[in-house]
């Protein structure tokens, strides 16, 4: 992912500064340790301007992510969901990624973080596609990976940095093997996620996805099955195996940055026919309509920036 940083600016403790003049130290305690939490937000271009999707939800589990690996945030809520606003409009985006991330100081160096500073920065950029435009229409291969997912039940439900090591893991055992994205198991051997998505099967009209316990609770996620109840289908909740999968009519993943992605081929296994499924399908243009702002049913989900 190429990022075009020219003039770009990034939101640090409060003021703005160059994009390349915002530096971590190498003694870092996040650097070293992993202690920090992220998000990852996106904007749309809307007819009423740019808007970002569900800020305040993605804002209130950066916090709840904090307060779970006990960091004090230095700043209250309402004022990192206007900074990430500032952010989008200082740069000039209509559309774009935007990334928050609380991270620990370089006062001191060992496993003890106390009386360390407590620092918020937040980026953004243009980022039109995470995978391959085509990959919505024609779906994407996923392989099952070694890498097991949440072996520590702490971890599960937010974007903690220290536990991404095993997404990383997996997306590049996938990619080594030929597939596009990987498909994470947990320690019970339930379906978990993939490497930074959640994933949904279709099987008889029906949608299916592992319960909260054995995934992220993805924003996006929360939001598909929201939708596919409005449209009146069944969403159920549950522990799914790697043969529920297989066998599956339809399956997709979801998330911020895939947003809805459909899922042709597991393994050597292919799903469903070619390209997108018909549930999927419709999933993918009603999504389309909520986030442009064209379906005002779903507004209080958009935060208009101007």
């Amino acid at each position: 992912m190429f990022i075009n940083t020219e003039n770009k600016l990034i939101w640090k403790n409060g003021s703005f500064q160059k994009w390349d003049d915002t530096n971590v130290h190498i003694l870092s305690h996040t650097l070293h340790y992993g202690t920090g939490v992220f998000e990852g937000v996106r904007a749309y271009d809307t007819l009423n301007g740019p808007a970002i999707f569900r800020l305040k939800e993605h804002t209130n589990r950066l916090f709840d992510a904090a307060k779970k690996i006990n960091i004090e945030v230095p700043f209250e809520l309402d004022e990192i969901i206007h900074a990430q606003c500032e952010t989008l409009n200082k740069n000039q985006l209509n559309a774009g990624y935007i990334r928050p991330i609380i991270y620990l100081g370089n006062e001191g160096l060992g496993l003890r973080a106390k009386e360390l500073s407590v620092n918020v920065a937040i980026a953004a950029w243009e980022w039109p596609s995470y995978m391959d435009p085509e990959a919505k229409k024609k779906g994407i291969s996923i392989a099952k990976s070694s890498y097991i997912q949440y072996e520590n039940p702490l971890h599960s439900g937010n974007k903690i940095i220290g536990t991404y090591f095993q997404n990383t893991m997996a997306l590049h055992e996938a990619i080594d093997k030929g597939a596009d994205e990987a498909l994470m198991m947990d320690a019970n051997g339930f379906i978990s996620e993939g490497s930074g998505e959640n994933i949904f099967i279709v099987k008889d009209f029906k949608l299916m996805t592992p319960t909260k316990d054995h995934c992220l609770n993805g924003i996006t996620r929360q939001s598909v099955i929201q939708i596919a109840k409005d449209l009146n289908y069944d969403v159920i909740e549950k522990n799914l195996t790697f043969d529920d999968l297989i066998s599956a009519d339809e399956a997709f993943f979801t998330g911020t940055a895939v947003e809805i992605t459909p899922i042709s081929k597991v393994d050597d296994v292919k799903i469903g026919h070619d390209g997108a499924g018909e549930i999927t399908k419709v999933l993918q243009n009603k999504f389309d309509e909520v986030i442009s702002g064209k379906d005002l049913n779903y507004q209080s989900w958009l935060t208009y920036t101007k």
